[in-house]
């Protein structure tokens, strides 16, 4: 069996992107993925054109290794189009492994399935990690990194090592652990700047110095692996690029531990906007990159900032009078790219509260969205009902309605009514309405706070009766005017640690889980909110009870 990446593609300007969202990026706190969610992030990214998806951490627990097996059983033998709209193979599945045969054989179980399999190990390199957390001398890293290498490539053709910390090694140690893992049989080398350490100039170099010095580097795929810790991530990728890599390591939206990855968005971009200066080629699908990112921030319940570049809410406005004047001129006055690059185009299509099914179902596959008949009759419901209240219903607010409709957890909970009461002189008071999605029982609670929000929040917990505490709250608007429609985002914190187990970091598991909810109603969106956040706390509960039990 060959190796999943050949020489031919060494050679090639062609950038391969190894999206970590389902790994690197599920580490951001609140960042709560069932498995589930993970295959329909998963479809999407094989729609989005990424050459290599690392699915999660298979040792963390049962549960991440099963849902790992599944995107590999799945959406690892599954073909696709790619951005020519031409039959191509699906992406490699790769599973991260530490230095030990135990996770090793986890990954293994897990990525073997694929059609093109993958095992991803690591082992740090930089003197403080040696020192204080590995405790290892660097004779002794080596000679654990060919023993570990050459036992994943007796199990799995395609072998990626990194060595942790590389941001912070001595270069000259680096050369000579690349070298081991090279003759070991590793076919791509990840320099992963693990702590975003490092700038742009010295990424670039290391990068450079790596291919220069290390015996058999050439050979093999050079890959960047670049935190956000500075802001730098980007930047240090772009200069990997220009110095010889060929594989870059990316999280949509840039989510991740800390301060983030770099962001699969910006680098597709920037090489497509400035492929001129970069000459080189990527196989993203660039149209399904705004679908991507809402469904990765929907799910997870992190919110993409307006500026962030090209997936925010304003990186296609233009407000300031000039930039207008300009674009009414000549449209790359002020605009780099085309909205309709990354799937923002806006049809001509216009709905309102006399249109149809037929005429919706249209709407939604020209923005992108091909529903089942289930799916669609829900959202229906929902834009009808929108459509009532509101006089012109926007785009964004199809997204809104789509995405909160199709991207939610297992519901344990769902609401039936929710009804307030407040106002100056009054006790904010809320009555509340719950379904047990399971039992079919129906449960009716009233609660008081400072709130409205508050008071319905009280009486959620009178029924849900799950402790937890609320750590962050925000609302914004979807669009202009008074009538526009709420996204409420909020995070809850669990008393001790449920869901996924220990990360690869040897970090905790999960104890923050978020929710967002969209409506007219800021009242009903802030409950719709809640109640997604404790349905997938509960699920990661009952998910932590199934591990233990195995």
């Amino acid at each position: 069996m060959k190796p999943a990446v050949g020489n031919d593609q060494i050679e090639r300007d062609v950038i391969l992107f190894f999206d970590t969202t389902l790994r690197d990026g599920e580490q951001s706190p609140g960042a709560t993925l069932n498995t589930q969610e993970k295959l329909e992030i998963a479809r999407q990214l094989a729609r989005l054109g990424v050459d290599i998806i690392e699915a999660g951490f298979p040792a963390a627990s049962p549960g991440d290794l099963d849902a790992v097996r599944q995107v590999a059983q799945t959406v690892g033998v599954e073909a696709r189009l790619d951005k020519f709209g031409q039959m191509a193979p699906p992406p490699i599945i790769a599973g991260l492994a530490r230095a030990s045969q135990h996770d090793i054989n986890a990954a293994w179980e897990a990525v073997r399935h694929a059609q093109r399999p993958r095992i991803h190990t690591f082992l740090a390199t930089s003197p403080i990690h040696m020192e204080f957390k590995l405790k290892l001398t660097p004779e002794e890293v080596m000679a654990k990194v060919h023993e570990m290498v050459s036992y994943a490539c007796s199990l799995c053709p395609d072998v990626e090592f990194s060595p942790e910390d590389a941001g912070r090694s001595d270069p000259h140690f680096l050369y000579k652990v690349l070298t081991v893992a090279i003759a070991a049989g590793a076919s791509t080398i990840n320099i992963p700047d693990t702590v975003g350490y490092t700038t742009p100039a010295e990424y670039g170099q290391l990068i450079r110095d790596i291919r220069a010095h290390t015996p058999g580097a050439r050979q093999v795929v050079v890959s960047c692996h670049c935190h956000n810790d500075l802001g730098l991530a980007t930047a240090n990728t772009l200069a990997g690029i220009e110095n010889g890599a060929r594989q870059v390591e990316v999280t949509v939206n840039g989510i991740g531990e800390r301060a983030g990855n770099t962001s699969l968005e910006e680098i597709a971009m920037a090489l497509y906007t400035r492929r001129q200066v970069f000459e080189v080629d990527t196989n993203i699908v660039t149209q399904e990159i705004h679908r991507s990112s809402d469904m990765v921030s929907r799910y997870t319940g992190m919110v993409v900032q307006p500026n962030k570049a090209i997936v925010g809410a304003n990186a296609f406005a233009h407000e300031a009078g000039i930039h207008q004047d300009g674009m009414l001129k000549h449209k790359r006055t002020y605009e780099i790219m085309d909205a309709d690059m990354i799937g923002l185009s806006r049809s001509r299509l216009v709905l309102g509260k006399h249109s149809g099914r037929h005429a919706f179902r249209l709407k939604l596959e020209e923005m992108g969205y091909h529903l089942s008949d289930e799916d669609l009759g829900e959202v229906f419901f929902r834009f009808k009902d929108l459509a009532d209240k509101k006089k012109t219903v926007t785009d964004n607010d199809i997204q809104a309605l789509v995405a909160d409709e199709l991207y939610q957890p297992p519901e344990t909970w769902v609401i039936e009514n929710v009804q307030v009461q407040c106002g100056t002189g009054l006790i904010p008071t809320a009555v509340v309405r719950l379904r047990n999605a399971q039992g079919g029982f129906v449960r009716t609670e009233a609660g008081f706070g400072t709130g409205p929000v508050d008071a319905i929040y009280q009486s959620i917990n009178h029924i849900v009766d799950v402790p937890n505490k609320l750590v962050e709250f925000s609302i914004q608007a979807i669009d202009e005017g008074l009538d526009a429609v709420a996204d409420v985002t909020l995070r809850i914190e669990a008393p001790e640690p449920v869901g996924a187990g220990e990360s690869a970091q040897g970090g905790a598991g999960r104890r923050i889980f978020s929710g967002r909810g969209v409506d007219t109603d800021i009242v009903v969106a802030s409950a719709r909110a809640y109640i997604q956040s404790l349905n997938k706390l509960l699920a990661a509960r009952e998910e932590r009870a199934s591990d233990v039990a195995v």
